[in-house]
């Protein structure tokens, strides 16, 4: 008896079963989406909104030196808390960890709830300590925002 390919056998079968990696993908794409938001790196400050603000991709970089003011008199440099009289001394040591290709630029993200007069201190304080550069950090208006 002799076996032919239209005797109903099983035979090899050439074509790619996609299957198993749409399931593979599906599942990083959901790790992705879970995972994303975590990564935030800083404190989580409720950003003033504006028409325009320019949007700065260096902010989001591990090296950035952000300060975060949530609450008044409340101070984080990325996800530390720091007193107010170690903050100039915070800021001096991890701008002197950048690399010279980094930009020297310190970020600051008030609250919008914070009184203007904190933030004012605290860009006065980076100022005298002979940082130049520095970055106010807030959010874009949606279009339907006034």
């Amino acid at each position: 008896m002799s076996m032919s390919s239209d005797s109903g056998g099983a035979g090899l079968n050439s074509e790619i079963n996609v299957t198993p990696m749409v399931d593979i993908m599906l599942v990083l794409l959901i790790i992705f989406m879970v995972v994303t938001p975590l990564l935030q790196s800083g404190v989580t400050v409720t950003l003033p909104r504006g028409k325009n603000p320019d949007e700065d991709a260096n902010i989001t970089k591990d090296t950035a030196v952000v300060v975060a003011i949530p609450d008044n008199g409340v101070y984080y440099i990325g996800r530390d808390l720091v007193r107010e009289d170690r903050l100039v001394d915070t800021i001096k040591s991890r701008m002197k960890g950048l690399k010279p290709s980094d930009p020297q630029i310190v970020y600051i993200k008030g609250s919008n709830h914070v009184q203007y007069g904190d933030v004012v201190k605290v860009v006065n304080m980076i100022r005298d300590a002979g940082f130049e550069q520095l970055g106010l950090v807030a959010d874009k208006k949606k279009p339907n925002e006034e």
